[in-house]
C-alpha cells in the first residue's frame, strides 16, 4: 500500500513537470511567432501610417489601384487628387488608398548632396 502511494506521488510529479515544460514550450513558440511575424508587421504599418499622415498638397502619389496623381488638398482623412493632364479630373479619396508618396523637394535635396 505504501509503495502505491509513493509511486503515485512520483508519477504526479513527473506529469506536473512535463505539463510545465509543455506550457513553457508553447509560450516560447508564441514569443518566436511574435518576434518573426507580428512585430515587423506592426512596424511596417506604423511607417505606412506616418507616410499617409505626412501627405500635403503638391505631393505626387500612387494609389492602391495604380493611378498616379497630384494631391490638391488634404482634409482630415480625405485627399483631393488630380489625375492626368485634365484639370477637371479631381477625385476625393480616403488616405488609405495611397500606396506611395513622391515629393519633389526631397528629390531635389537628395540630388544636391
Amino acid at each position: 500500500m505504501l509503495s502505491m502511494i509513493l509511486t503515485s506521488g512520483a508519477n504526479s510529479q513527473a506529469t506536473g513537470g512535463s505539463m510545465i515544460m509543455t506550457v513553457v514550450m508553447i509560450a516560447a513558440w508564441i514569443g518566436v511567432l511574435y518576434l518573426i511575424m507580428i512585430r515587423p508587421q506592426r512596424k511596417q504599418q506604423k511607417e505606412i501610417d506616418a507616410l499617409r499622415d505626412s501627405v500635403k498638397p503638391g505631393d505626387n502619389i500612387m494609389t492602391t489601384g495604380g493611378f498616379y496623381g497630384v494631391v490638391l488638398d488634404v482634409v482630415e482623412d480625405t485627399v483631393i487628387v488630380e489625375f492626368g493632364n485634365n484639370k477637371n479630373c479631381r477625385i476625393p479619396m480616403h488616405k488609405n488608398a495611397i500606396a506611395e508618396v513622391e515629393r519633389e523637394e526631397e528629390e531635389e535635396k537628395n540630388e544636391g548632396k
